[in-house]
């Protein structure tokens, strides 16, 4: 499995395909895949933040899951196959878990959202496939016994929908306790989208990288700051590091 390193981060060079293939594999042989996946303002945060970057590069796979990410990579010389976006994959493992008659474990968002995407997946597939859900909304002290919730679920896929950094960090933290469950996996906003809340980008503004923005314009104010400050600094650490290099050779 290729990895490159690109801004002090791990990243597996694998396609989604062969991503699919590797979290079937591990399920089939009883073994742990913690997955992250990092975009250009996960990037940029993870040069100061250094508690995240550690959370993600001890995770297992880390995918690409910005266009920007992977244009930075050819930039940088060191091309990743594709990108590997977490909403995408998320949908190929819940189907995967259904036709496995796997279970699924959904953590995050709010109440109703949560318990919106609980009832569409067993509308869609059946009943069967989901262990439990949960909010994202706790304190610091509920974390552990939300963890052994989960662990005791009986789960083979965990989905985080909480903003970085405290997915990475709540999924690094308690892998022990979480060692029985086969994938464990932050997936960010995605549970809105799949409840109907936010809608996704056209295909067209996905494939020029522009999916940030369509994101951006559906809620600016919460938004604003994590994309235009995140990616004026991703492109800032890019070139530093593109000459840096230069200057070094």
């Amino acid at each position: 499995m290729g990895r490159i390193q690109l801004l002090n981060t791990s990243i597996d060079n694998l396609s989604m395909q062969e991503t699919l293939a590797l979290v079937q594999e591990k399920i089939r042989e009883g073994k742990q895949l913690h997955h992250v996946v990092v975009n250009a303002g996960k990037l940029a945060a993870m040069q100061k933040d250094l508690e995240l970057r550690q959370s993600v590069n001890q995770s297992h796979l880390v995918n690409a899951d910005g266009q920007a990410v992977v244009w930075a990579s050819q930039f940088l010389g060191k091309p990743l196959k594709e990108r590997v976006a977490g909403i995408d994959l998320m949908a190929g493992l819940v189907e995967m878990a259904h036709k496995n008659q796997n279970k699924i474990f959904l953590f995050g968002a709010k109440e109703e959202i949560v318990k919106e995407v609980a009832r569409k997946y067993s509308e869609i597939y059946s009943p069967n496939l989901i262990a439990g859900y949960r909010n994202g909304y706790f304190s610091a002290s509920e974390e552990k016994a939300i963890a052994q919730q989960i662990a005791d679920s009986g789960t083979q896929m965990l989905f985080v929908a909480i903003s970085s950094p405290i997915k990475e960090n709540f999924l690094y933290k308690y892998r022990d306790i979480l060692k029985n469950v086969n994938l464990i996996m932050g997936v960010g906003g995605s549970f809105d989208v799949v409840a109907g809340k936010t809608k996704r980008a056209p295909k067209w503004m996905q494939k020029i990288g522009m999916e940030w923005f369509y994101r951006f314009l559906q809620e600016p104010r919460r938004m604003w700051k994590r994309y235009l400050v995140g990616n004026s600094q991703f492109i800032y650490f890019v070139l530093k590091e593109r000459f840096s290099k230069h200057r070094e050779s």
